[in-house]
């Protein structure tokens, strides 16, 4: 997913000003978090984590719950104290982590990928992010 990524989609989202926190491990980037306003302004959160991810070889050590608590907190300094996260309905290592953090299933919605209808699955977190 990083690779793929490419030069050109991390100098759009900075330049477009899309929050943007990357882990990095050994000058490499093996995580990162893309967040900002709730695009969704008929549900009642303030902010919204687009992405989280991390390396396989990452997952399982604690990064994705730091990364995600950073996010929360970075969200939170710009003035959006509840947030949502969306999340593959077939992705039960998403699903399961978003549920051990604490939130909610508050939305399930269809998307078309490509040529396939997919189900994504809202969480909801409405208490401060975690210091």
């Amino acid at each position: 997913m990083i690779a793929r990524r490419g030069p050109n989609w991390w100098h759009s989202a900075i330049v477009r000003g899309t929050g943007l926190l990357v882990l990095d491990f050994d000058d490499d980037i093996v995580g990162y978090s893309t967040y900002g306003r709730n695009r969704v302004p008929s549900m009642p959160y303030s902010g919204e984590i687009f992405e989280i991810y991390l390396t396989p070889e990452q997952q399982g050590l604690g990064f994705g719950r730091r990364l995600f608590n950073a996010t929360r907190r970075e969200l939170a300094e710009h003035g959006y104290l509840s947030t949502i996260v969306w999340a593959l309905a077939d992705n039960d290592k998403a699903l399961s982590f978003y549920r051990s953090l604490g939130g909610q299933t508050v939305r399930r919605a269809e998307e078309r990928f490509g040529s396939d209808m997919l189900t994504r699955v809202a969480f909801g977190f409405v208490s401060a992010p975690v210091r």
